[in-house]
């Protein structure tokens, strides 16, 4: 009997991390399985990029409700009919109710693309080049009602180099994203990082080094 994670992965448009995650999972080892990937827009592309993984798929468009509450009750049951057990948000472009995250607290990740607490909410990497900060980068963490203020799991860091604009650095940094969502994901679903009084515990043999920190290119694995 498989002892995988059951993940949902929630998303509103290509799902680039989706798919870092998707091929993750592929790996016979990998202690997580994405059992649906779910979609406020029914025209997001990376529904179709799951479709073609084999990956079952569900659209709850937000625009059919008359209002929030209702929205989220009917994500809510689509998730809960699959029997997730963890939620993984990939560039979902839905502020989350209270009731929404409280429901599903302590198992619903998602990565921004900063150092949090540094550069909250939106446009963080033009917020990156105004402050002049000579090191950047992205963190996985769990969801709570404050945006962007949960507890972290994974931070990996890329230099700000002489020249950099928004592409340049943002390109940069997806490319860690890539990296640490996966390897975050894994430490969860098999246990190894866990919440104890709103900070993140790491079990012995983790790989997880300093704390939360995640060195870029650290490879997931039960072994390490």
């Amino acid at each position: 009997m498989s002892t995988r994670a059951r993940i949902a992965i929630l998303i509103s448009g290509r799902g680039s991390n989706m798919v870092s995650l998707i091929e993750a999972a592929q790996a016979p080892d990998y202690p997580a399985e994405i059992v649906l990937v779910a979609s406020n827009r029914p025209d997001a592309p990376g529904l179709a990029r799951a479709a073609q993984a084999g990956l079952a798929t569900v659209t709850v468009d937000h625009r059919a409700f008359s209002d929030r509450a209702a929205f989220e009750r009917a994500l809510d049951a689509a998730l809960r009919e699959h029997g997730a057990e963890l939620l993984v948000l990939a560039g979902f472009m839905r502020v989350l109710t209270p009731w929404f995250v409280e429901a599903w607290a302590g198992r619903m990740l998602n990565i921004h693309p900063s150092l949090l607490p540094l550069f909250r909410g939106t446009h963080t990497h033009a917020q990156a080049l105004a402050a002049g900060v000579r090191v950047h980068g992205c963190t996985v963490h769990f969801v709570v009602p404050e945006l962007d203020a949960g507890p972290i799991v994974a931070q990996a860091a890329v230099p700000v180099l002489p020249g950099d604009d928004e592409d340049a650095l943002s390109a940069r940094v997806l490319v860690q994203e890539h990296r640490i969502y996966p390897a975050a994901l894994a430490l969860v679903a098999s246990g190894q990082a866990r919440l104890d009084g709103g900070r993140v515990v790491f079990s012995e043999g983790s790989g997880a080094a300093e704390g939360a920190l995640l060195v870029p290119g650290l490879a997931w694995s039960r072994s390490r």
